[in-house]
């Protein structure tokens, strides 16, 4: 049994807790979110060293579980599971990519991006879904009469709990928007013998149907507004700085849509530097398609209010969401780091990946919004070409191959393909070969 303990509490203040292995989403007594609130008054007794210095000793080892990027830091996530209820695939530990020839095109030294996307099912998803379906199958094991997990995605949600569950040998279910997720994204959650439910409305639809399918407690809710998912993905705050030998970067820029990875990041941040792993915090950026950007409509208006939209057809399709669930938490926290929300066009997103593919990158089209708001913030001048900065890519490019064709087929709707690259069709000829490729080399030293 861990000395240290960790409970549901109300995000919205009404001081309501309950037990991590109890069936609730919303605090019972206001309907406000929950969230996992931490002893740290127990976590203080040791020491920002001791912590550093146990998470580095557990980095990238074969000890179950704590070799896992997430479960290394099981006291600051969830501290008393049994270790043999965990289901972990050894999810995190992903590279931070030192950017340097993208950087270097807008006079930058210092940009990184965390490839969030190097997972097992290809995307940060993984990182709370171990978290959430762990303690699933730990209520499952101590007699809870818990059948499935379900989760409303725009397709990375489903392929991680579809894995995951099937690692457990947990039934699932996802319900995904019709026609509105890639390829690769709906086989995922088929292959792994979820139970796969094609609905024709969008992501929000698609939330209010498994919100009510899930009432009965028989069936659990895998969705961000569960903060279990939340405690996953804090991990990858703690995990790039530590990738820093703990020097903190000065800002962070991460893709948002549901929201939840905005607080998570921010839980990660602020946890250390209340228990003295770092001595600063870092500002946030949130990027938002323009065409699902309901967050940065508020944040324009200065926060005074929010209101939940229509979103448009957007590329970056997992945040094609305009009415996102975590978004009070995701307020709190932009307004904790000093943060800032901006917005990119389809036609910024899908160049801003391309150029980046161009220096050994294969984003994903979210990753795209997050660099295309990279450059619009350099251009303003919000953030210095000086600072060390870091990108989270929050998904593999391969997930959306679709998108890399359409776009060197120049076939997107709303995108000039400035850096589109066709295969040359030639006739077998030596001579025309060698004619063509001086006329590349020629060309491509240009750019």
């Amino acid at each position: 049994m861990s000395e240290f303990r960790a409970e549901f509490r109300c995000f919205e203040g009404c001081n309501e807790s309950y037990p991590l292995d109890e069936v609730v989403y919303r605090c019972k007594k206001c309907g406000g979110l929950l969230e996992v609130y931490h002893d740290l008054d127990k976590l203080k007794r040791h020491s920002g060293s001791y912590w550093r210095e146990l998470f580095h000793s557990r980095n990238g080892t074969t000890k179950w579980p704590y070799g896992s990027g997430v479960w290394s830091k099981k006291e600051w996530v969830i501290p008393d599971i049994d270790d043999d209820s965990i289901v972990s695939m050894y999810e995190g530990n992903t590279n931070l990519f030192w950017a340097k020839r993208f950087g270097a095109m807008f006079g930058m030294n210092d940009l990184w991006v965390k490839m969030c996307g190097n997972s097992h099912t290809g995307s940060f998803k993984d990182l709370g879904m171990t978290v959430l379906v762990s303690m699933v199958n730990d209520m499952i094991r101590k007699g809870k009469p818990i059948k499935a997990v379900a989760c409303a995605s725009t397709g990375d949600t489903s392929a991680a709990l579809a894995a995951y569950a099937a690692y457990a040998g947990i039934p699932s279910i996802v319900f995904l928007p019709q026609d509105k997720i890639s390829t690769a994204q709906l086989v995922q959650p088929m292959a792994n013998n979820s139970i796969v439910i094609s609905l024709d409305t969008n992501f929000d639809g698609c939330m209010k149907i498994v919100q009510e399918i899930t009432k009965d407690n028989s069936i659990y809710l895998a969705n961000s507004m569960n903060s279990l998912r939340i405690e996953g993905q804090k991990t990858i705050s703690v995990e790039l700085v530590q990738q820093f030998d703990w020097e903190m970067p000065d800002v962070v820029i991460i893709p948002g849509g549901n929201l939840g990875n905005v607080s998570a990041l921010g839980n990660g941040f602020k946890m250390m530097l209340e228990l003295g792993l770092i001595t600063k915090k870092p500002k946030i950026v949130l990027a938002q398609a323009e065409n699902a950007n309901p967050l940065y409509r508020s944040y324009i208006k200065g926060f005074k209010d929010f209101a939940p939209i229509t979103p448009q057809k957007t590329l970056a399709s997992a945040i094609q969401i305009g009415d996102p669930v975590s978004v009070k938490k995701a307020i709190k926290t932009l307004i904790e780091f000093d943060g800032i929300v901006e917005q990119a066009s389809e036609d910024e997103l899908a160049n801003a990946a391309a150029l980046a593919d161009k220096t050994g990158m294969y984003c994903c089209p979210h990753t795209g919004v997050a660099l295309a708001v990279l450059i619009k913030l350099l251009e303003k001048q919000e953030i210095s070409r000086n600072d060390k900065v870091v990108v989270i890519s929050t998904a593999h490019g391969l997930k959306f191959s679709e998108f890399k064709v359409g776009y060197h087929e120049k076939t997107l709707a709303a995108v000039d393909a400035k850096y589109a690259n066709r295969p040359i069709l030639l006739e077998p000829s030596v001579d025309k070969v060698r004619e063509v490729l001086e006329r590349e080399f020629a060309a491509r030293a240009e750019i």
